[in-house]
This record gives C-alpha cells, structure tokens and sequence, in this order.
C-alpha cells in the first residue's frame, strides 16, 4: 500500500496531540483528566494541521507551475500564520481555554502571532520540498516518455513516411523528369535533399518553429506534386506573427501525407488541401473529403503519436472534425514563452 499524505497527517495529529497533553500548562484546565487534556489537544492539532492543508492545496490548484513557487510559498505562510493565530478561538470558546475578555483582547492574539508564524514557515517548506520533489519526479518520467516517443516516431518516418517505398518512387519520378525538364529535375533533387537533410537535423528535437515545419512541408508537398501536378493543389495562409510558435516536428508532414494516403488524387477528383491557422492558438490542415475505396495498409498511428506527443509536451488535444465534404485536424501551436513551465531550468 502507497503511503499518502493524508497518513502521515493522520499519524502526525495523534503524536502531536499526545506531546501537547503533556506540555499543557493551562490553569483554566489543570483541573481536568489526562483524557479530556488529550482530546482537546487533538481537536486544536486536528484543525490547525488540516486548516494548514486546505490552504496549502487550493493554493497549489491555484499557483500550480514550479515558477511560481515563491508566490505559493508566501501566500501559504502568510495565510497559515493568520489561520493558527485565529482558526481556533471557536474551540477555545467551546472548552473554555481562555476567558471571552482575553479572547476579545488584541494582545492575547500577538502574544503568540511570531511563534504561529515559525509554525506556518515550517509546515509550508516541509511540504513545499515534497510538492516540488513529486513535480521533479513527474517532470522526469514525461521527459522519459517523450523520448520513447521521439523515438516511435523516428521509427514510423524511417518505417512509413520515408521508407524505401517513399524514397523509390521520388527516384521513379526523378527519373522520368530528367529526360524531359533538365531543370525541373534539380529542383526535385534538391527538395528531395531538404527533405531528408530536415529529418536527419531534427530526429532529436522535442519542437520546431512553425516557420521550420512549413518550409519542410513545402519542400516535402514540392515532391508530391511532380507526382500528382494538376491534381493536388496546398494553399498556405500563415501571418508572420505566428511563425515563431512551435509544434512537433512531422506534425504538418504527417497530417498532409495522410490526406493524400486516404484521398482519391486526380484529374477528375483534384484534392485540395489548406493549412491555416485558426484563432490565433491553432494550425489547421483541412483537405476535401474523397475517401479511396481501397486503401493501403496503413499502420493507423499517425494521428495517434500526435496526439501523444502533445499529451506529454503540454497536456493539448488535438481536434478531429469530419463532414460530408471536408475532414480537417486542428493541432495546437505552443508558444515557449507560456509553456516555460515544462522546463525545470
């Protein structure tokens, strides 16, 4: 059985409690059993250390990110000092451990208000180290599973997007170009060269630039289309401003294959795709829908390591819409600005 927070807390308020009952020295109760000493003692334990709790969680839902640690630490300890100084005049009232003229009296409450403070510092750092030694811990297991993933998916370009399969039928086409357009055969050359220069430098790369990735589409579409020249066209409509986020690299290049994988490509059914960015937080890659009746045996995993990549880089989904005429993937761009968070730096 996994030990948890709430034991330890648990076992923490019997001992303190029991400690407290021998270190009581408050005349209004010498009169009392060593019971009753010890109950009170575990009503004040338990609700100063689970007031303390309660603090501390929201303030965690509320400042969750390791940067704003030191905002966490000091609201806590502000919050936690006021709390110890006046959660328990209730049950000082109810057990009469102080008489209402004390309780109404400002310097009842000051006498203690430094040692209530120590208090709230101690208890805030013990559990701001446990906090932060967890997040390090889950920082560290998804940096292990994008890695595996990296490496999934340097496997399935090697395997399906860039196979010898790929690489075979650009040399087909290459060949048939060079009889007939000298030059158009080196510009083929040459994209087919940025594409495979693209997948070598960024193998190990957890993000790109948009502007990287679009290039790298381009010149990767470039291809495709010596293959299908009248019959598929790629519109791009990207503002500037946006070409500075990021996304996986071959997340463009995955979906744009795909739409050509599962699209009938011709003169009589041309297909278009566009790539375009969508309220400022999303690029789009839509195509019209014209499903091939017989597909290729597709291992179905591209749409599913996207979406595991952006799972593990940022906790984003990605969205899938299909209608009657169009089938569109929504993938979110990441500005490394907010998501700075991901990196214990």
């Amino acid at each position: 059985m996994k030990l948890r927070e709430v034991h330890i807390r648990w076992v923490g308020i019997f001992l303190v409690a029991a400690l407290s009952t021998f270190n009581d020295g408050d005349d209004h109760m010498i009169d009392k059993p060593l019971w009753f000493h010890y109950f009170v003692s575990f009503c004040f334990t338990t609700l100063y250390w689970n007031g303390a709790c309660a603090v501390i969680f929201f303030l965690r839902k509320k400042f969750p990110e390791i940067s704003k640690t030191k905002r966490r630490v000091l609201w806590s300890g502000l919050f936690i000092g006021i709390w110890m100084t006046v959660g328990g005049i209730p049950l000082k009232i109810i057990f009469n451990v102080v008489e209402l003229k004390e309780l109404l009296s400002i310097n009842e409450h000051l006498r203690y208000l430094p040692f209530n403070f120590i208090i709230a510092t101690v208890v805030t750092l013990s559990y701001e180290a446990f906090y932060f030694f967890d997040k390090w811990k889950e920082q560290f297991t998804l940096n292990q599973q994008l890695k595996n993933q990296q490496i999934r998916t340097q496997y399935e370009v090697l395997q399906n997007q860039m196979s010898p399969h790929f690489l075979f039928n650009s040399l087909n086409t290459l060949t048939t170009i060079i009889p007939e357009n000298a030059e158009a055969a080196v510009s083929f050359t040459e994209r087919l060269s940025e594409v495979y220069r693209y997948i070598l430098q960024n193998k190990d790369r957890e993000l790109v630039s948009l502007q990287e990735e679009i290039d790298f589409v381009k010149s990767y579409l470039f291809l495709l289309r010596m293959r299908y020249p009248d019959n598929l066209t790629v519109s791009f409509n990207i503002e500037k401003s946006y070409l500075n986020l990021t996304i996986p690299p071959l997340t463009l290049q995955m979906l744009a294959e795909n739409a050509i994988k599962h699209n009938v490509v011709s003169k009589a059914k041309p297909l278009h795709i566009d790539i375009y960015i969508e309220n400022g937080k999303s690029v789009i890659v839509k195509n019209n829908l014209q499903r091939k009746e017989s597909l290729e045996k597709s291992t179905k995993t591209g749409l599913d390591n996207i979406r595991k990549r952006y799972n593990i880089l940022g906790k984003k989904e990605i969205d899938v819409i299909t209608s009657t005429s169009n089938f569109m993937v929504a993938v979110p761009l990441i500005d490394l600005l907010e998501e700075s968070d991901l990196n214990f730096s």
